[in-house]
C-alpha cells in the first residue's frame, strides 16, 4: 500500500511489485478539445484556438465578443459535470492499456477539481478504462513521488502537458516520460517538452517507448555488472 501525503490521500491506492504508469487524462486517455469545442457550440459559444489556452479565446457566435474569464471558468466545470455525455476515449488506448496492464500496475492522475471525479469514474468505467483514479489541480511531481516512493521498479508517467512532466522530472528520479498529445490546432502553441522528454506520436508508439523501457529494466536487473 502507498502511505498518503499532506495534500493528497493516496492511502487508498495499492500498487503491486510491478511497474507503475501514472496517467494524465484529458486529451491523453479522453478527448477533451474537440468535444469541449462541440459543447461550446452547442451552447452559442466557439472556442478559436489563438493561444494555448481556453480563456479569452472563447467568443460568442452572436457577437463575436469574447466572453469574461469567470464565465469561460463556470463552463469548464460545467462541461466536468456533463463529460460523461460528451468525450471518448482516444483510439487505441483502450487496449494498449489493457495490455500494458498485463506487467504493470495502470492509474490516472487528472487534472481536475476532485469534486467531479465521481463524474470521470463512471465515464472511464464505462469505456472499459477501470483503472484506479486520482482527481487534483496539484503539481504532478509530489503526487508522483508519494505513490511510487523508493521502489527499485520502472515507473512511467504520461501527459499532454510540458508543466506536468516537469514537475515529474523535478521529484522523481529515472522516470520514464512521455510527452503525448493530440494533432489539434491549439497544441500546435503548446509549450514545448525539455529535449530529453520522449515525445510519442500516438499510443502505439507511446507503448513502444514503454515496452523498451520495461525490456531494458529487465536486462540491467537480469545483469547488475553489466
Amino acid at each position: 500500500m502507498v502511505s498518503g501525503s499532506a495534500e493528497l490521500d493516496i492511502s487508498h491506492i495499492r500498487l503491486g511489485d510491478r511497474p507503475l504508469i501514472v496517467c494524465d487524462v484529458d486529451d491523453v486517455v479522453l478527448q477533451f478539445i474537440d468535444p469541449f469545442q462541440l459543447y461550446l457550440k452547442s451552447l452559442g459559444h466557439e472556442f478559436l484556438p489563438r493561444s494555448f489556452r481556453l480563456h479569452g479565446n472563447v467568443v460568442s457566435l452572436a457577437d463575436g465578443l469574447a466572453l469574461e474569464d469567470q464565465h469561460v471558468s463556470r463552463l469548464i466545470l460545467d462541461f466536468f459535470e456533463a463529460q460523461e455525455s460528451w468525450q471518448t476515449p482516444v483510439d487505441p488506448v483502450v487496449s494498449t492499456l489493457e495490455r500494458l496492464s498485463d506487467d504493470a500496475d495502470v492509474l490516472f492522475l487528472t487534472a481536475m477539481p476532485p469534486q467531479f471525479s465521481a463524474h470521470r469514474r463512471l465515464l472511464l468505467d464505462s469505456t472499459g478504462l477501470a483503472f484506479p483514479l486520482l482527481a487534483s489541480e496539484q503539481p504532478k511531481g509530489p503526487i508522483v513521488q508519494a505513490l511510487h516512493g523508493g521502489r527499485d521498479l520502472p515507473v512511467i508517467f504520461i501527459d499532454d502537458m510540458a508543466r506536468n512532466l516537469h514537475s515529474v522530472r523535478e521529484h522523481v528520479a529515472d522516470c520514464l516520460l512521455i510527452h503525448l498529445m493530440p494533432d489539434t490546432a491549439v497544441h500546435r502553441f503548446a509549450p514545448a517538452a525539455a529535449e530529453d522528454i520522449a515525445r510519442a506520436r500516438d499510443w502505439p508508439h507511446a507503448a513502444e517507448l514503454i515496452d523498451q523501457h520495461l525490456a531494458a529494466h529487465a536486462i540491467r536487473r537480469a545483469n547488475p555488472a553489466a
